[in-house]
């Protein structure tokens, strides 16, 4: 069988024949290996293998290119013929666009970096069963948990190919390990639930499973008996959980397809100061072992480690070709892309940078406040940054944390937030974007 770049050059020389004034393609070929486990017994096994190309065609226009895109997973001769026919006469009457175009052989990345997001170590179907039985087992332990919605375990593979009708013809590999568990803590007041989990590019990475199951019933068991609180503006607290989805907020706000449009409430910002002085965000796809990790992304253009806020000023769009033409600057090396999509931007390795204090010394000054450890719904709005969303936490007096809450919204606007935060110094890397604890002082928290 043909290798997965040898498959891609020849398909975008068949393009060409055809037709195709350029061409470019994904191969995605991967496998997956999961479990599921309930109540120690063993609910399904699913094993997937997959390879699927994408394929794109360019057709020169008066003031820019003509373009489609087609998926499929049949490799046979004859049926890439008939494909690559029916994507040249779908790209005959599609419109121009003068900002559609693929990388020239200066932008691509020279070699295929090894940023270790793969692991050669396979792991079976007993093992990942064995993980989530660890990892229910240890959450079942814990007083207080008296269900589980069940304990899941992973291994996948996945190899990236991209071919570009400009020369560029690389491929890279990532694995992921994974196992996470969901639960129920119930006592006379009612029940409630959290999870936890673990994901990681390297097998050696992994934590104990036991530990992952502890730290969902822990944290299900310490949200018992929630207490209403009234209305109120005061200081919150993000755990840093909450703080990711922050961070995800402010990425779609930078993402070059909401600058292009204007329709996100930082449009009007580069250049100017949106967090506090000492605070800096980095966007790095060559981070080691990183979840989003990619030594080139997918136009074939290398990223390299960018400061979106720098010391609190905005300094990067996060941009792919198309959204970095339109708004008139260099892409950032950032697309993204399905087989069935083209390329559009997205975020690689977020990170906030931590700050010098520790959660508890800022807790400590703390009168009254929240410490926010779940949100709720879509209540944020990009386009004018309102943000209000359903929450829980806990409420903190005197400087110490004290009872949980619950059926409460949080609500502001992020201009003001990011402007009015300050880090703490917990800063750890477990997801693709993370930030350490955050504290935004005068929130506004709607309850009883």
């Amino acid at each position: 069988m043909k290798s997965n770049l040898e498959l891609g050059i020849e398909i975008i020389e068949r393009a060409k024949q055809k037709g195709a004034d350029e061409a470019d393609l994904v191969i995605a070929q991967s496998f997956d290996n999961s479990c599921r486990i309930r109540l120690g017994k063993l609910e399904n096994i699913e094993v997937s293998e997959t390879r699927d190309i994408g394929i794109r065609v360019l057709l020169k226009g008066k003031k820019g290119y003509k373009s489609a895109i087609i998926s499929t997973n049949n490799f046979i001769d004859k049926n890439i013929d008939i494909t690559l026919d029916r994507l040249i006469e779908t790209a005959k009457i599609s419109e121009e666009d003068e900002y559609t175009r693929l990388a020239e052989k200066g932008e691509y990345a020279e070699a295929a970096e090894d940023l270790e997001v793969f692991c050669d170590k396979e792991v079976t179907a007993e093992t990942l069963k064995d993980w989530a039985k660890k990892c229910e087992d240890s959450a079942l332990s814990v007083k207080g948990i008296t269900n589980t919605e069940g304990a899941d375990a992973s291994y996948s593979q996945l190899n990236f190919a991209l071919v570009s009708s400009k020369g560029f013809a690389q491929s890279y590999k990532n694995t992921g390990y994974s196992f996470s568990v969901s639960v129920i803590a119930e006592n006379h007041d009612g029940m409630e639930t959290d999870y936890d989990y673990c994901y990681v590019r390297q097998i050696a990475d992994l934590m104990n499973p036991e530990i992952v199951g502890k730290s969902a019933s822990e944290k299900a068991v310490k949200k018992l008996s929630p207490r209403k609180i009234k209305t109120c503006k005061v200081p919150v607290i993000f755990d840093p959980l909450v703080s990711k989805s922050l961070l995800s907020s402010l990425c779609s706000a930078l993402n070059g397809s909401a600058i292009s449009k204007k329709s996100s409430f930082l449009s009007d910002k580069m250049g100017q100061q949106i967090l506090p002085e000492n605070i800096s965000v980095i966007d790095d796809p060559l981070f080691m072992r990183g979840l989003g990790s990619q030594p080139f992304d997918a136009e074939g253009i290398k990223g390299k480690k960018e400061f979106l806020v720098e010391n609190g000023i905005l300094k990067n769009w996060i941009t792919d070709i198309r959204t970095a033409g339109k708004i008139g600057i260099t892409s950032l090396g950032r697309a993204s892309r399905s087989v069935s999509s083209p390329p559009s931007p997205s975020a690689t390795n977020v990170y906030m940078q931590a700050g010098k204090r520790t959660p508890q010394e800022i807790i400590s000054e703390i009168k009254e406040g929240l410490y926010l450890t779940d949100v709720f719904g879509m209540g944020v709005n990009g386009v004018t940054g309102d943000y209000s969303q359903g929450a829980a936490g806990f409420w903190i007096e005197n400087g110490e944390i004290q009872y949980p809450v619950s059926e409460i919204t949080v609500a502001g606007n992020l201009l003001e937030m990011l402007i009015r935060l300050e880090a703490a110094n917990d800063l750890t890397f477990r997801y693709a974007k993370n930030a350490p604890t955050l504290k935004i002082d005068g929130m506004t928290i709607a309850g009883s």
